[in-house]
């Protein structure tokens, strides 16, 4: 007689087998959210709120004022976007002149009313209270 596994004791199996794969999803997921209401913010010109609402790294690196006053010569010039796809995200536990932890690093392949082929870099951070914020954000013409 050959053993058969019940349909619980599979189901369990199944997933405990695809548990790590939705935890990932689940983590890009949420970073991806926050980076895309974050980026609402800079696109609507609220540079202030942005700082607000991003990492207490990020606010402890860069002043309000600092923040405000980069993006005013270096965003505000590029216009409106006009779009903005999702390039790559990559998990990863440390990054240079950062601290140790939990980031997710989100490309953006973006055009933007006045500069087409940019590369926008977001990247989101675990804080200790779970929640994800932008620790950073990058933004460079594509390409050589």
């Amino acid at each position: 007689m050959k053993p058969t596994l019940k349909p619980a004791v599979v189901f369990v199996l199944l997933a405990a087998l695809a548990g790590p794969a939705f935890c990932a999803d689940d983590r890009e997921k949420a970073a991806a959210d926050v980076a895309a209401n974050w980026l609402a913010l800079v696109d609507s010109g609220q540079y202030a709120e942005s700082w607000f609402q991003a990492a207490s790294a990020f606010r402890n690196a860069v002043s309000k004022e600092q923040w405000k006053s980069a993006l005013d010569s270096t965003r505000a010039p590029l216009g409106k976007v006009v779009s903005r796809t999702l390039k790559s995200a990559t998990y990863v536990t440390r990054l240079p002149n950062a601290p140790a932890g939990e980031y997710e690093v989100l490309q953006f392949d973006t055009t933007f009313q006045n500069a087409a082929g940019m590369i926008e870099t977001v990247t989101p951070m675990l804080e200790k209270n779970g929640q994800w914020k932008v620790s950073g954000y990058y933004v460079k013409r594509a390409g050589p």
